[in-house]
């Protein structure tokens, strides 16, 4: 039951975004971190709750309750979760994100399922749609040549990076997501995600230079 309140929790809460980081992201990093978690031997409450839960106090979508984990205490509280579980379902919200240089890896294999999920959809087509939604979102240019990626960037960086184009994102975060995924189940699904984004960025410039 509690499964099943998330998740109408989530589809609520999410109703209106338009930034790539709505309901049916949630449930598609829900389904991948099942199946990373069926193979991983990992603690499937924990992980399904985690992956639910996971953006509903994203420091980009919920700056006023980041640092507290408020949206997803109140929750697990309010639907009998043990404190145990709250405070490991809270570690992996804390850990999941994409920071830069100052990216973690997860502590547990929990955290590593979620985590791997989230950044299976940020990559492949879905990934590449979601990048320009969100870079629409926050009035970025689709590309501009005059401006460079910025790589190596620290989480300051990265989250104040706001003169950027959502094709210097591929750059600056989505191609360097294969190379650090956790569990060898994400990183074989994560290959061919990677391709249709090469493909795609090579497409991009060649009719971006009139070549096709």
């Amino acid at each position: 039951m509690t499964i099943e309140n998330a998740i109408k929790y989530v589809q609520q809460l999410f109703a209106d975004d338009c930034s790539g980081h709505d309901y049916h992201h949630t449930m598609r990093v829900y389904r991948l971190a099942i199946k990373i978690a069926e193979q991983e031997n990992a603690d499937m409450l924990i992980v399904q709750l985690a992956a639910l839960l996971h953006d509903v106090d994203d420091v980009k979508l919920s700056p006023e309750t980041y640092e507290t984990k408020k949206n997803a205490v109140d929750f697990m509280k309010s639907n009998g979760v043990d404190d145990i579980i709250i405070d490991s379902v809270c570690k992996i919200i804390d850990e999941v994100s994409f920071a830069g240089t100052d990216s973690v890896v997860p502590s547990t294999i929990e955290g590593k399922c979620v985590q791997d999920a989230d950044r299976m959809d940020a990559i492949g087509a879905i990934g590449i749609a979601r990048a320009f939604a969100y870079g629409g979102c926050k009035g970025r240019k689709i590309y501009d040549p005059d401006i460079k990626p910025m790589l190596n960037m620290n989480k300051e960086e990265y989250l104040q990076n706001h003169n950027s184009t959502s094709i210097n994102h591929f750059y600056e975060k989505l191609l360097l997501l294969k190379d650090m995924m956790n569990t060898e189940t994400a990183k074989k699904m994560a290959e061919h995600r990677q391709a249709v984004m090469g493909a795609y960025l090579e497409e991009f410039v060649a009719e971006w230079e009139g070549e096709r």
